[in-house]
């Protein structure tokens, strides 16, 4: 059993500051239009703060080996479900409703 590490406060303060800062970095990117980069870099933002929180709050950056392990695999694990789940979405086809689109919302484009 490892020993349990003491952290000094003031690490926890500027994580704390590092977390707000990149909250108030997600806010201020969601109101300029990046095209198709908006949703990969809210989400590099967001695995940023997933990655600091974990490493720090939950105190695996100081842990055992085996508590690595645990992290990967549940990561791992994560990736395995959207992967499965983005596949599922990915493979539907956009099929039109039999009477048409036009008629299932009562009015014809260009009429």
């Amino acid at each position: 059993m490892s020993q349990h590490v003491i952290l000094p406060q003031r690490l926890y303060f500027r994580v704390f500051a590092a977390l707000l800062l990149l909250t108030f970095v997600t806010v201020a990117v969601a109101y300029i239009d990046l095209g198709p980069l908006n949703n990969l870099v809210a989400l590099s933002i967001a695995v940023t703060k997933t990655v600091l929180v974990i490493l720090y709050f939950m105190h695996v950056r100081y842990s055992s080996q085996l508590t690595w392990v645990f992290v990967g695999a549940g990561f791992f694990w994560l990736l395995l479900m959207i992967a499965l789940t983005l596949s599922d979405v990915f493979s539907r086809g956009w099929l039109p409703l039999p009477q048409g689109w036009e008629a299932a919302l009562g009015w014809v484009p260009f009429a």
